[in-house]
């Protein structure tokens, strides 16, 4: 896949992480019992990284995120560690980590219309972030709520803090919803989704929106997201969640370049080539399972194009790829293959030459 090689280079110095998830692991009460959402999670960002983590729908990518933040609500009980700075955030009293959420750590939702408040005028909004985030009131807050409108490309500044939210476009509440997020002048920022509902031309401005704005302030950025094109683009490491459970890891250049699990590579067989031949796109067969009906062992054996009898004999851990100290993949296989990533779905599907605009839901997986 050539063309979905990563065009981001950076070099991180080795340090403690900003933010080290270990072990997360999330039930949620469903009346007669718990169900596990999430299976012992471990995602790491240093300073000024970009993560992205990228899966189906329905894998855990937001619900990580929102129960490092406590966002889960009670029905939901939340095990494992997550450290922000030196902070455990798991169990930690509603006071302090208020002051984190919103302030240290903020959120961009995937669907701005809907975060934002309709009854509400945006400058009210900018600046409530800005009371609660930097002690800021009255012609002050209003003042910086104007500057971080300039700051993220939002024409006449001063006359949008006196509109609604709906006589915005998408885009527009979008680089809001990015105003309010730097309001509290985030060390992480992550970001779910912030380009699905808007059109090609406004998804890159979005991107590159972010990635300046990252350039400028030097936070880290989790970046969550159904597109791969995008995390080829943005991110400096990937992690692949499926069902729950982070399944492979990798920087960027090696993820692309030489992915490991069949989950991963099946993602990648999805997506049409921009060069050469067409070809139907190979979809995924199946679904993700629900979290109460998982298959035994791995996860994803049900759909998987290697599985062998050792594949039900309990979850495989994420281990590190021989000869290599950073990439890590939770299949008992992976090692043993050399195949080429587009492989994996090659048994379900006839070769044929198809339009190569089509797409499928696989594709934007």
């Amino acid at each position: 896949m050539a063309s979905l090689l990563p065009q981001k280079q950076t070099s991180l110095a080795v340090s403690a992480p900003l933010m080290c998830v270990k072990g997360l692991s999330v039930d949620f009460d469903i009346g007669k019992r718990y169900v596990r959402a999430l299976h012992s999670v471990d995602l790491t960002i240093q300073r000024g990284e970009t993560l992205g983590v990228v899966g189906e729908s329905g894998c855990g990518k937001s619900i990580t995120w929102l129960a490092v933040l406590g966002l889960l609500g009670r029905r939901a009980k939340i095990s494992g560690s997550a450290i922000f700075d030196g902070q455990e955030l798991i169990g930690m009293a509603a006071s302090p980590l208020n002051a984190i959420r919103g302030g240290r750590i903020a959120l961009i939702f995937q669907d701005p219309a809907s975060a934002l408040n309709p009854v509400h005028r945006i400058g009210r909004q900018i600046c409530e972030a800005l009371a609660l985030h930097r002690g800021l009131s009255g012609t002050s807050a209003r003042e910086e709520a104007r500057r971080l409108l300039d700051r993220v490309g939002m024409s006449n500044a001063a006359q949008r803090l006196n509109e609604y939210p709906h006589e915005l476009s998408g885009g527009m509440n979008q680089r809001v919803m990015i105003a309010m997020a730097l309001a509290g002048e985030p060390d992480l920022l992550i970001a779910d989704e912030p380009t699905t509902a808007l059109d090609a031309t406004i998804q890159a401005q979005i991107l590159d929106l972010l990635r300046d704005l990252q350039a400028d302030t030097g936070m880290a950025l989790a970046l969550i997201s159904h597109d791969l094109g995008v995390i080829a683009d943005m991110a400096d490491r990937v992690a692949v969640m499926y069902a729950g459970r982070v399944v492979e890891e990798a920087p960027a250049s090696s993820l692309f370049e030489n992915p490991a699990h069949p989950y991963t590579q099946g993602l990648l067989a999805a997506l049409p080539e921009l060069e050469g031949p067409r070809r139907r796109l190979m979809a995924i067969p199946g679904a993700v399972p629900s979290p109460q009906a998982l298959p035994a062992g791995c996860s994803f054996s049900d759909r998987c194009g290697y599985v062998e009898d050792m594949c039900h004999d309990g979850a495989p851990e994420l281990l590190a790829l021989q000869g290599s100290s950073a990439h890590f993949a939770a299949c008992r296989q992976c090692e043993a293959r050399a195949d080429h990533a587009a492989s994996i779905v090659l048994r379900h599907h006839v070769e044929m030459k198809v339009p190569s605009t089509m797409s499928s839901e696989g594709a934007k997986a």
